[in-house]
């Protein structure tokens, strides 16, 4: 038998562009050749519709739309997901997989549309074939679905084939890119094919010829990470009709990666990179940007911010305050804290949505995933923005894609050298002067891991405590031997450390991070739709509290 295995971008939402889609893609996979075409899951609606899942008439329509597919099934039988059902009754707590043929519309398989394990496609037995369909909606690459396809083949002694899939959806906080992979694996679990992710295509499989595939080449881990963030950013800004970018860059990584990633997407045409100095900004990082620029081949300015801030300080300061309330030559005080995140929210507040309503563009948030867990950022400031596309990747990740655009996507050093080399530093004090070997107070070697355990591992510090006194903290969250005696000469320095960033990232960055811009997932772990949470505040268990008191005493 030869199937079509197609890997179409669906839009959510829009049933009668996806059927239009469906429709042209029937005709040619007949012209292929093909008996049976295998569309994804949610080919027809989208996965996810926010409130579309309960509205009967929107469900109504998938039903009309899907019938219309079953009349253009003439002569070749056709697999496709969606979520309605053949008696027409609306399925708002699933999915389901339909089949098509000749007018006649049939479901064949159905599945809660949120299970708990990763690796859940819908699957069907074709009849009279020694063949497993396996259709599904899975969010960015992960290596469980090629071992989970080889164990549903070796399990069912079938062969497999298996369609993903393809283009941007998002919850309205969080983010998804769907590969639109198409695999095939033997009866015995070894692999035949795979395509390439992140493209429009139709693979025709004749079931009686396959071949095993040579191993694959390996490749770096960042290498999929950058493939989906590409996508992603590219066919997001597509969906939102925003032509252009305009992104601030201080001479640090995360805004050049950042800058590097967009120009890569969309095109140094169509991106405005601004650097807005001030006092606290060294002529390192002003002269790393400036290259940064010319290497990139964008737009640029660089608009000064240090006259501005300090109007407004002075301005604040000088202004009195009134009312019944107010003590006798009341005025507000703006001390320095005060200050380091005014410069902040003068450079997205004014600087940065200004410069992007002007050029017709929005205006990027750059921040990293170890700032997003403790909220190492400025409210309505760093933290603002249209999309944070590099939200759900650590320090260390950051570091690797500068890395690879460099080597692997630029051919050459598109971004500094110098700037993968400074110390990270926000720059907002004489405290974090970079050319001091001043920086932030993350220690991200040790904190990158240790906030991933909070936040991907789901450990309290309880657990973090216990591995502490056992002496295997580093191999328990995966950082590198011998930091913690290195950053942490005691115990109470530990605890104190521990201590401050967990009232962080249960505190104050809750607040923060819900009202921080979407985030592309890459990990399944975003914080948004995969990251539940509530502002319910520091919780220590009493075993914590023992165990504390233990190690204190010494």
């Amino acid at each position: 038998m030869k199937i079509a295995l197609i890997s179409m971008e669906i839009i959510p939402g829009r049933p009668d562009l996806n059927m239009e889609h469906i429709r042209k893609k029937i005709e040619e996979a007949k012209a292929a050749g093909a008996e049976t075409a295998v569309f994804p899951a949610f080919a027809l609606s989208g996965k996810f519709l926010g409130s579309a899942f309960s509205q009967p008439a929107f469900l109504r329509d998938c039903m009309d739309y899907a019938q219309e597919i079953a009349h253009a099934a003439e002569g070749v039988t056709v697999l496709f997901g969606s979520i309605a059902d053949e008696a027409e009754r609306p399925v708002s707590d699933g999915r389901t997989l339909l089949r098509a043929r000749d007018g006649v519309l049939t479901e064949i398989a159905r599945r809660p549309l949120h299970t708990s394990s990763p690796f859940s496609p819908l699957t069907y037995a074709l009849s009279d074939e020694n063949v497993l369909i396996a259709v599904d909606a899975a969010p960015f690459p992960t290596p469980v679905h090629g071992a989970g396809l080889a164990a549903l083949a070796r399990k069912h002694r079938k062969a497999v084939v298996y369609v993903n899939a393809l283009g941007v959806q998002d919850t309205g906080k969080t983010v998804y890119a769907f590969d639109g992979v198409c695999r095939v694996y033997r009866a015995d679990g070894a692999p035949v094919l795979t395509s390439a992710p992140y493209e429009e295509g139709l693979t025709v499989v004749d079931t009686t010829q396959l071949t095993s595939l040579a191993p694959a080449v390996e490749e770096t881990s960042i290498a999929p990470v950058y493939r989906t963030l590409r996508y992603a950013v590219r066919k997001f800004l597509e969906r939102i009709h925003m032509e252009r970018v305009v992104v601030g860059i201080s001479g640090g990584i995360d805004s050049a990666v950042s800058a590097a990633l967009y120009v890569d997407a969309i095109g140094a045409d169509r991106v405005l990179l601004v650097n807005m100095p001030s006092r606290f900004n060294s002529e390192t990082t002003k002269g790393l940007a400036a290259r940064l620029a010319e290497n990139l081949g964008c737009r640029s300015m660089i608009v000064p911010i240090e006259e501005s801030v300090a109007y407004t300080a002075a301005q604040l300061s000088e202004i009195p305050i009134e009312g019944a309330a107010a003590t006798p030559g009341e005025h507000l005080t703006i001390s320095s804290f005060v200050r380091e995140n005014m410069q902040a929210r003068n450079r997205s507040g004014r600087v940065l949505s200004s410069i992007a309503a002007a050029w017709g563009a929005g205006f990027t948030c750059n921040g990293n995933k170890a700032e997003c867990t403790v909220g190492y950022a400025t409210l309505y400031g760093d933290l603002a923005g249209f999309l944070a596309a590099l939200a759900d990747l650590w320090k260390y990740q950051v570091y690797d894609l500068a890395r690879y655009l460099n080597a692997e996507v630029y051919g050459r050093e598109a971004i500094p050298q110098g700037i993968i080399d400074i110390v990270p530093s926000a720059e907002l004090s004489d405290a974090q002067n970079v050319d001091e070997g001043k920086g932030d107070p993350i220690r991200y070697p040790y904190h990158d891991y240790l906030f991933r355990a909070f936040a991907e591992e789901n450990r309290l510090p309880e657990d973090i405590l216990r591995a502490y006194a056992k002496n295997t903290l580093e191999e328990y969250i995966g950082c590198a031997a011998g930091l913690v005696a290195a950053y942490f000469p005691t115990a109470t320095d530990f605890i104190a450390d521990l201590e401050h960033w967990w009232g962080l990232y249960t505190g104050m960055a809750v607040a923060k991070r819900i009202q921080s811009p979407p985030i592309l997932s890459v990990s399944s772990h975003a914080y948004g739709a995969d990251h539940p949470e509530s502002q319910i505040g520091v919780y220590e268990t009493r075993a914590y509290r023992k165990l504390k008191a233990e190690l204190m005493r010494g």
